[in-house]
């Protein structure tokens, strides 16, 4: 970093960032590149002679429609007769049933009232009077909107889902916590779990359980686990040596130093997985209705198949007040723990017989709302939203969608946003030849990473086009780069101002906390309103949905700068543009690649889901093949994106190079 320069001129002359344009000046990148261009001008000339066309050449493919085919064929002919689904399957699906069942079942016996007051004493007791009072208007809401019943079936499905998934990420992360090798061999399989769409799980659990239950449940057990199990290891990995020495002088044996030292250390990574996995499960419990989990999920995705915006928010309302109450309860209640337990209740009750207490008067609120008569939600006490939304949809429709003086209207900016970018954009993907995209990918993962990651980024490209779906994959692909170029100008714009005001940032962060507590679907609704069908609309509610993410990060990484260095920049007149841009910015690079990483994630996600509101490409293969039952179609698509992700990471997260010099 060079010097300030002097005064009278008030201007901060700092070196770029070691990532800037600059740095492709240096030695090593400039190696990189000449010898990347040495291998595209031996390369590129024999397979433009051998393959000829942009498109991924036939000859390179392999069909494996025949191989799925064949296996979806074997899993139906044998589901009933196998010993492996008999003896094994079965009974893991018979319980999962079971399960669920017994939960609903309860809920159904405690009652409308009994359930509402026993959920608020709950939220009470953990988080305190804020978030009991949301809790009871999540109930009220969700009864008074005629979505009582559809709300039991998810929360039923939730509980399960959460107690499975946080056991089961639970063991797994204290297998990779206390092994390397366990951690070494885990890391992948939790990498591509988290890649991988949440779509993409529910075609092969549908396959092996068929529709229902047990399909939704596993396929939410496999989306949400890993958040546990990577927060519980790396709890367990970084609990301090000092403390652990310590226990360990005292004689304190393998099983001993684990249960009064590493797992009270890794609490708060223990709840901020459980948190996790919390939302996640809420998330893919939502998702899970395409394959037969009757609730509320179930009910915005038939709204939406029919494109009934008013049906689907009124389903949609109680999923959201959901996420916030399931999120600010684990939230307050680890802080509560963090901060060395709860307070004591009325009458100074504490433990076991405040709990006893909570469950007596929540029996009292049962056993009053039996003796009413009514154990569901009365349908006198609805109220009916999905006409008057959709009559709104319509007065939409008719006056903001096109003919607004001066702006336009949303089906006209989606029009030109399709016509100006995302057509352009697919178009120039798809014409540039394989190769030339290849290399591409291989510049942009070596000089960002080591020659691993990039051989990895080229290997995971070449799979798509071995599959057989480059056309669709360059169609994805392009709305992932415009749904990211967007996410990222805004989040960039937005998280800069918000770190240099503490108002605005105020003002922003609860609107934050409500569209990242808003599980994936519910995003469809407003943008489907707002733009109808398309893929602009896919793109949109990708936006929407990665921008917190990236907006936070921004913030968190621009706060973290050491403040002594702003103040040195200010104290020799630089400007605050110029602080920011020479300081700032340079100083919190890491977080700003974390965020561009993040926005890659999050946008792949939602523009897969795009599928159900006319994003296309792999999307809809994905979407189709869930519907149909077609695992050649809707897994290829899968693995596709899988590939796709992986390129992503690949080209958007730094490697470090090995400390003896090699790998680069």
């Amino acid at each position: 970093m060079s010097t300030l320069a002097p005064p009278p001129r008030p201007v901060v002359d700092l070196a770029p960032p070691a990532g800037g344009p600059r740095a492709l000046l240096r030695p090593r990148p400039v190696r990189k590149l000449a010898l990347l261009a040495l291998l595209a001008a031996v390369l590129v000339p024999v397979a433009a002679l051998t393959w000829s066309g942009a498109q991924w050449p036939a000859g390179l493919t392999v069909d494996v429609s025949g191989p799925l085919g064949d296996t979806t064929d074997w899993i139906i002919d044998n589901r009933d007769s196998h010993p492996l689904f008999v003896y094994f399957l079965g009974h893991l699906s018979n319980a999962v049933v079971l399960s669920v069942r017994g939960v609903y079942l309860l809920l159904l016996a405690l009652g409308w009232i009994g359930v509402t007051a026993g959920g608020t004493l709950l939220a009470w007791r953990l988080a305190g009077a804020r978030i009991a009072a949301l809790t009871l208007v999540f109930f009220l809401v969700s009864g008074g909107l005629g979505m009582w019943v559809p709300t039991m079936q998810t929360l039923a499905l939730m509980v399960v889902a959460v107690f499975v998934s946080a056991l089961v990420g639970a063991l797994l992360g204290l297998a990779a916590g206390l092994s390397e090798r366990t951690f070494r061999l885990l890391r992948p399989v939790l990498d591509t779990m988290q890649v991988l769409p949440a779509f993409a799980y529910l075609l092969p659990v549908a396959l092996v359980f068929g529709n229902g239950v047990p399909a939704a449940l596993l396929a939410t057990v496999i989306y949400a686990a890993p958040p546990m199990a990577r927060l519980t290891a790396l709890g367990l990995r970084g609990a301090d040596a000092t403390v652990i020495e310590a226990v360990s002088s005292l004689g304190a044996t393998g099983r001993q130093k684990l249960l009064t030292a590493r797992l009270p250390l890794a609490r708060k990574e223990l709840l901020l997985g459980l948190n996790q996995t919390i939302m996640m499960a809420l998330s893919m419990v939502v998702i899970a209705s395409m394959i037969g989990a009757a609730g509320l999920g179930d009910r915005v995705y038939q709204a939406l198949s029919t494109v009934d915006v008013g049906a689907a928010l009124a389903a949609a309302l109680p999923i959201v007040l959901l996420a916030i109450v399931m999120d600010r309860t684990t939230a307050a209640a680890g802080e509560r723990l963090g901060a060395g337990g709860t307070p004591p209740g009325p009458g100074g009750l504490r433990g076991p017989l405040l709990w006893a207490a909570l469950a007596a008067v929540t029996a009292v609120f049962a056993v009053a709302g039996r003796l009413s008569g009514s154990r569901v939600w009365p349908t006198g006490g609805t109220l009916e939203i999905a006409r008057p939304v959709n009559d709104f949809k319509e007065w939409m429709v008719d006056h903001l969608y096109s003919g607004v003086p001066v702006v336009g209207g949303t089906a006209d900016w989606a029009g030109r946003f399709t016509d100006w970018v995302l057509n352009p954009l697919r178009d120039g993907l798809t014409a540039l030849p394989w190769y030339g995209t290849l290399l591409v990918v291989a510049a942009l993962a070596w000089l960002i990473g080591t020659w691993r990651t990039a051989l990895t980024a080229v290997l995971a490209m070449a799979a798509i086009g071995v599959l057989g779906v480059w056309e669709p994959s360059m169609n994805t692909l392009s709305q992932v780069l415009a749904a990211l170029a967007v996410t990222l100008v805004l989040g960039f714009a937005v998280g800069v101002f918000a770190a240099g005001s503490r108002r605005f940032e105020a003002l922003l962060r609860p609107v934050l906390d409500v569209l990242q507590t808003m599980p994936q679907f519910v995003y469809l609704i407003p943008v489907v309103a707002l733009f109808a069908v398309g893929r602009a609309p896919a793109v949109a509610a990708a936006v929407v949905y990665a921008l917190p993410a990236v907006i936070r990060i921004t913030i968190q990484g621009l706060r973290q700068v050491d403040p002594a260095a702003v103040e040195a920049a200010r104290s020799l007149g630089a400007t605050r543009w110029q602080t920011l841009r020479q300081v700032q910015l340079p100083l919190a690079r890491p977080a700003l690649l974390l965020a561009v990483n993040q926005g890659v994630v999050l946008v792949l996600a939602v523009v897969v889901i795009g599928g159900l509101v006319g994003g296309g490409a792999l999307g809809y293969d994905v979407v189709t093949g869930l519907a149909t039952g077609d695992l050649a179609l809707g897994l290829v698509a899968g693995v596709a994106i899988v590939c796709l992700g992986l390129v992503l990471d690949r080209v958007t997260q730094p490697t470090e190079r090995r400390s003896t010099g090699k790998g680069a």
